[in-house]
């Protein structure tokens, strides 16, 4: 487990294929651009190694605020483990990874989205220490 660096963008995109597999691929041209912008604003990316081989990967944003004493709030998105990877207590780790890291930034609280229909998700996430029933997420999509 560790914070990702640009050099793991190429398979940062492979892996990422699992999660969106009907997207459209993305060159790492585009790639570099859209991760210097997002880890120079405060978003980091955490990985999973197998041998050299990214198996697991999530990402958290420290967004600024202005409630709590001005305390960020952590916002994590993109999880996904490969599906050979699964249930073996590695997207645990990842998670738990990004939430130390949101707590040493000194946020507040950490949240993410998970689709509505995605219960076993939604059980895993729960199993980590987040709550389900605590606030209710609205999206407008383009």
């Amino acid at each position: 487990m560790r914070k990702a660096t640009k050099a793991d963008i190429p398979q940062l995109l492979e892996l990422y294929r699992e999660l969106q597999p009907d997207d459209s691929p993305i060159g790492s041209a585009e790639a570099t651009v859209v991760w210097e912008k997002a880890t120079n604003n405060g978003v980091a990316y955490f990985i999973a190694e197998n041998r050299g081989n990214i198996v697991a990967s999530c990402y958290i944003a420290i967004i600024p605020n202005l409630t709590r004493q001005c305390s960020p709030i952590g916002f994590i998105e993109n999880v996904v483990t490969a599906a050979e990877y699964r249930r073996l207590g590695i997207g645990r780790k990842l998670l738990k990874k990004a939430i130390e890291y949101a707590k040493a930034e000194g946020c507040y609280k950490v949240t993410l989205q998970s689709g509505i229909k995605r219960s076993e998700a939604h059980k895993f996430y729960e199993s980590v220490g987040f709550d389900g029933n605590s606030k209710r997420a609205f999206e407008i999509r383009f």
